[in-house]
């Protein structure tokens, strides 16, 4: 199986695997605990707490660790909008956001929450000139994602944290996907609250963590002890956040050659589709996307006909996120970009390189694909 699904998941980098699993054997104290079990535990705990904070210019005691990114989304965005409810009831969002943020709008629209889903162009990213336009006295949250799962295109961050510097709005970005590839700097951004994922970027599932800006109340979601600041009660994954810091330090440290490698998978699938003589178009602005994404349009299949055979030939891929229950319905993310009429929203797939990927694998893919491609539309 060519695994072109890293958008989804990856799978755990083996020096995470031994990491977590030397440590396993060793630590097994509550980090709660005051013993000298729980002792070494906490300053491990902390260690990596410190680590993952330095990787985006932020301090330790601003990364709240949860199950992962739904989890840190909902803390988020439920808890700013809850807390600070008395400044006004005003959320701004996406179109194209992850349905894990999708579904809260839903659910503080419930609660007498006002949201805005700002639309994005065709590139797939907003106007600046439409959010300052929806910011109101009201606003209270601002929640952007960093980078789409679907399409890989990168939202213009910078000036968003700029726009909104002087408002009182706090400025939410769901960094699951562009965590591991981009440059972050939560103060330079103007980032209030920030998600992120371990299993994006070859680390374990079932952690993650949540940047709060120090001074950025929250209302707790879950209630229990006092761990995480009181933000998240619960014995700490203390052996998921391990493998977490091991991910993110193999991540970064490969950063910019990662950068360029799967720059140069996304170039030679590409090229690979072209050589082939197939009729395809890609979804968004590819030179304003993070490089391990790519959404690609193919005129008289369908998504799903397409997927199935591609699962027959080998070749795993997605029809877009993968928080749809194994489902494949038309992707809300290129209705956003496109329109609901717009033959794209039911023959596209998302394809995503990552570490189970070689050069050989992207141009063998690309082949097997066109081949599916032609038969079924011949």
């Amino acid at each position: 199986m060519i695994y072109l699904d890293h958008a989804a998941t990856t799978p755990v980098h083996e020096d995470v695997l031994q990491t977590m699993y030397n440590f396993e054997n060793e630590y097994f104290g509550n980090p709660s605990s005051t013993h000298a079990l729980g002792r070494e535990s906490k300053k491990y705990l902390n260690e990596a707490r410190r680590y993952l904070a330095d990787s985006i210019h932020a301090n330790e005691n601003e990364i709240i660790f949860t199950s992962g990114g739904t989890e840190a989304n909902n803390l988020a965005v439920i808890g700013a909008a809850l807390e600070n409810e008395y400044n006004g009831n005003h959320i701004i969002t996406t179109q194209q956001e992850h349905h894990a943020i999708i579904s809260i709008m839903e659910y503080l629209q419930k609660r007498g929450f006002h949201v805005t889903y700002l639309p994005v162009n065709r590139e797939g990213q907003i106007s600046l000139y439409d959010l300052e336009r929806s910011l109101t006295d009201h606003t209270i949250l601002v929640s952007i994602m960093m980078a789409n799962n679907e399409t890989g295109v990168i939202q213009p961050i910078n000036e968003i944290g700029a726009l909104l510097k002087d408002h009182q709005a706090y400025f939410h970005t769901d960094a699951v996907q562009a965590y591991s590839l981009l440059d972050i700097d939560v103060n330079e951004l103007h980032i209030d609250l920030l998600t992120t994922s371990a299993h994006k970027l070859n680390g374990p599932k079932g952690i993650g963590f949540l940047y709060k800006q120090a001074e950025v109340p929250l209302q707790q979601l879950q209630y229990g002890g006092y761990q995480e600041g009181v933000n998240r009660p619960g014995t700490e994954n203390l052996i998921g956040t391990i493998g977490y810091q091991k991910a993110a330090e193999i991540a970064h440290n490969q950063k910019r050659a990662n950068y360029e490698k799967y720059n140069k998978y996304k170039q030679l699938f590409l090229q690979t589709l072209e050589e082939e003589e197939i009729e395809f178009q890609v979804n968004g602005e590819i030179t304003k996307a993070i490089p391990t994404i790519v959404n690609v349009s193919f005129p008289g299949v369908t998504t799903e006909i397409l997927l199935t055979n591609l699962d027959l030939e080998g070749v795993a891929a997605s029809g877009g996120s993968a928080c749809t229950a194994g489902t494949v319905e038309p992707s809300h993310v290129l209705k956003a970009m496109y329109s609901f009429r717009d033959k794209r929203i039911n023959n596209s797939v998302r394809f995503s390189f990552g570490e189970a990927n070689d050069e050989a694998d992207i141009i063998t893919a690309a082949k097997k694909i066109a081949n599916v491609v032609k038969k079924l539309t011949a």
